[in-house]
């Protein structure tokens, strides 16, 4: 069976080393190979004595049989060279060992052997060893997600896996294992148990922070890895314990000491000098509950309150399980939930003044209540007088608002952040619109570039949007809100409002497609969105006729409105509301809020804007109960205030006249039309439309009749799709495409008109609006590309 110095395994493959190691199938794979045997086989158990050994070598070489040893490192310098001698004489021989070899007499034994064959290295197993591994312990027809499971856990040791298979609870610690854990930590000094119990904790730190936690030196804890390695206790290629030997070391600790090594690392960690965040990612990923751990979440979440408020109240949650006073969290965590839309009950909360009375003005603007955000901002040092200018120029206390932004600039800028500083100049600016957006525009830049960690009432975004919409000016407040949802500027609780505030500007410039694209399902949190989805949900329903939906929208504000939650800044949203109450016949509801806005305004000074602002309102009121009087009345009012406003407000005044004329039954077709096209040149096509459309119903001149319906129609064509559509094929309206053509054919605007029965001044804006649609800055881009748009050329 063997010649004289030369060793062979019949019937064998050719592995003759298997190198693995503690729990990756040493023995395993020397069954295999044992079973694959054409003749006897001996093993051989070491340690052994020599005269044991010598017999068992005795008795092979007479039986033709291989000898085979496994954990030939356990055995003494004497029974390595027996086992040398053996082999260089033919002896066929098999062992398993450790990766590591130690002593000379066993690299002697280990070369000799794997001469006559080849050396089997073992590794982790793969999903399918695993699988393998499991069927052999009897679990029938594992599922992928029960082999997935395994793997992780034993890290593909084969020992570890069959122990994990062979368990008959899951989620608990196999006897097995722990008892295999148990003796490889009982042949471990002291010093490498604390090391192997630290790192059971799996925090993938460095070694310095382990020797810190243990009081060893960096030396003890780099033998004791390499040492745990070679018991199987960290897989190959691997820093970190093997997560179900972690699992079981752990579970033999009693709670105290547990506790105890969990705060020995949390004081070790945050004293090494890591990145507080990733310290505390890492003590908590470990589940360290401790009061030195407590510090690292609380740490955390003041760091990440205004970046990701949905994490800091994650981290204020663990930093109070770990046990973490209250009124070390309770500030923070109200600051992190009021952005997300959390709410929040700050009674009997303590903490710094300052803080609470930010975030509790904050919650007040929220539900609408700007009042109460004013009041608790009154006597706030700074960056509380610049949000508390915003909430008395809301409620219109310009005067207060006034002296809010002068302490805010005279106090020291290091205190304000220049973001805030801007929103209380815009404030204090609210009876000029004019003048207030240019500041708000400011404001949210700054914003953007450094958020302020304050918690907003608003956002500047959203503030300059609703102003920018009130002078007509719908461009800018989409930039807004496009710049303030992109920086995150207020936390998530604003990008929702910014979204709505977004839908609300293209439905009011008729663009009702993009309008609805920008809704997101509900429920929003806030009273004021609330407020503002169904002042968005009643315009879609009464510009499309559905007077069903009109009227549940305004049911589901009823009650909200009767609290009075109005402001200076919600005016255009509370007009949607109104107009809807009175088509509904519903204004013995709504008229207290009229009521309230007219209060605002004359606390505020009557400054033309906004008093041009609430009596449109009364005018879409009268015109949709058909009050002919009432309509006269405020138009006139109307017209002279508005002759100290803005364009806009001018465009406005003269529809109200031309309303009030039409009720009455006079009708000027050239006035009207001219007046509905500056209306829709100031972005209230819908409004403009209407009128038309009511003048040409009341006329008694079928051609003019006609002619006026055609002009209404060409207000009301949509716009569809945004400014990421702009010079795709299909943006353009049908009607566009008419005048796309007209204006190819070389047809000046009042030819265009002419044909079309369109005022020249609608054509205009017709022209405009293709130009912004198809990104043409000059008159020859926009030819250029009519010239190209598949629809106007086809």
């Amino acid at each position: 069976m063997q010649a004289q110095g030369r060793m062979t395994i019949p019937g064998a493959d050719a592995t003759t080393v298997v190198v693995g190691v503690d729990g990756a199938g040493r023995s395993r794979r020397l069954r295999d190979l044992a079973a694959a045997l054409d003749c006897p086989a001996r093993w051989v158990t070491l340690p052994s004595s020599d005269a044991v050994l010598d017999l068992v070598l005795t008795e092979a070489r007479a039986e033709g049989a291989v000898v085979i040893v496994d954990d030939a490192h356990h055995g003494h310098p004497s029974s390595w060279r027996a086992l040398t001698a053996a082999a260089r004489v033919g002896q066929a021989m098999l062992i398993a060992r450790r990766p590591i070899v130690r002593a000379a007499e066993l690299a002697d034994l280990d070369q000799v052997v794997a001469a006559a064959g080849t050396v089997d290295q073992l590794g982790p197993l793969d999903a399918a060893g695993v699988a393998a591994v499991v069927a052999e312990a009897g679990l029938a027809e594992p599922d992928e997600a029960t082999i997935e499971e395994i793997l992780t856990a034993s890290r593909g040791m084969a020992a570890i896996a069959a122990s994990l298979a062979a368990a008959t609870s899951q989620g608990s610690v196999p006897a097995a294992l722990q008892a295999r854990v148990q003796r490889r930590l009982a042949g471990l000094p002291a010093d490498g148990v604390a090391v192997a119990q630290v790192l059971a904790l799996l925090l993938d730190v460095p070694d310095s922070v382990v020797a810190r936690a243990t009081g060893v030196t960096l030396a003890t804890v780099a033998d004791t890895s390499n040492v745990l390695q070679e018991l199987g206790m960290i897989a190959p290629g691997s820093a970190s314990l093997i997560p179900a030997v972690a699992a079981a070391i752990l579970a033999d600790l009693p709670v105290m000491v547990r506790r105890q090594l969990h705060d020995r690392v949390a004081t070790a960690l945050l004293g090494s000098g890591t990145d507080p965040l990733l310290a505390a990612v890492r003590l908590r990923r470990a589940g360290v509950r401790t009061p030195t751990a407590a510090v690292a979440y609380a740490h955390a979440a003041d760091h990440l309150r205004f970046r990701d408020p949905d994490a800091a109240v994650s981290w204020y949650d663990a930093a109070a399980e770990a046990g973490a006073p209250p009124a070390a969290v309770a500030v923070g965590r109200a600051e992190a939930a009021t952005q997300l839309g959390i709410p929040v009950d700050l009674t009997g909360v303590g903490g710094e003044p300052a803080r609470l009375a930010i975030v509790g003005a904050a919650i007040a603007a929220q539900q609408g209540r700007w009042d109460r955000a004013a009041e608790a901002l009154a006597d706030v040092d700074q960056p509380g007088a610049a949000l508390a200018a915003v909430a008395w120029a809301a409620t219109g206390h310009l005067e207060r608002a006034g002296d809010a932004a002068g302490r805010t600039r005279t106090e020291s800028s290091r205190r304000t952040p220049e973001a805030l500083a801007r929103l209380a100049e815009a404030a204090a600016s609210l009876a000029d619109p004019e003048a207030m957006l240019p500041l708000l525009i400011e404001s949210a830049e700054a914003a953007q570039r450094l958020p302020p960690d304050v918690v907003l009432p608003d956002s500047p975004h959203a503030l300059g949007a609703l102003v920018a919409g009130l002078t007509g000016d719908t461009s800018t407040a989409e930039r807004l809100l496009h710049a303030g949802m992109a920086a995150g500027v207020g936390g998530p609780v604003t990008i929702r409002r910014h979204q709505l505030l977004l839908a609300f500007t293209r439905m009011r410039t008729g663009r009702y497609d993009t309008a609805a694209a920008e809704l997101v399902p509900g429920p929003y949190p806030t009273a004021r969105d609330q407020l503002l989805t169904a002042a968005l949900t009643a315009g879609m329903a009464r510009r499309s006729g559905d007077v069903a939906r009109m009227r549940e929208a305004w049911n589901g504000v009823e009650t909200q409105l009767a609290r009075r939650t109005v402001d200076l800044f919600v005016i255009e949203v509370l007009e949607e509301l109104v107009v809807a109450a009175a088509r509904l016949r519903r204004m013995v509801r709504a008229e207290p809020v009229m009521d309230v806005l007219d209060d605002l305004v004359a606390r505020a000074g009557h400054p033309p804007t906004w008093v041009v602002a609430v009596g449109w309102i009364r005018v879409q009121v009268a015109v949709a109960l058909e009050d002919t009087a009432t309509a006269a009345t405020v138009a006139g009012e109307l017209t002279r205030t508005a002759a100290l406003a803005g364009p806009r407000q001018r465009a406005q005044g003269a529809a109200a006249v031309a309303w009030a004329d039409v009720l009455a039954g006079t009708v000027d077709i050239d006035r009207v039309c001219s007046v509905a096209d500056d209306l829709a040149t100031h972005q209230l096509p819908w409004d403009a439309s209407r009128l038309v459309g009511q003048a040409a119903i009341r006329t008694t001149d079928a051609t003019a009749a006609r002619r006026m319906l055609e002009h209404a129609r060409g207000l009301s064509v949509t716009e569809v799709g945004g400014g990421e559509q702009r010079g795709r094929a299909g943006v353009l309206s049908d009607r566009e495409i008419v005048v796309g053509r007209m204006v190819l054919e070389g047809r000046t605007q009042r030819e265009i008109g002419s044909h079309l029965y369109l005022s020249p001044k609608t054509v205009e804006h017709h022209v405009a609006r293709m130009r912004t649609k198809l990104d043409a800055s000059s008159r020859a881009e926009f030819l250029a590309a009519l010239r190209e748009h598949p629809g106007v050329v086809g």
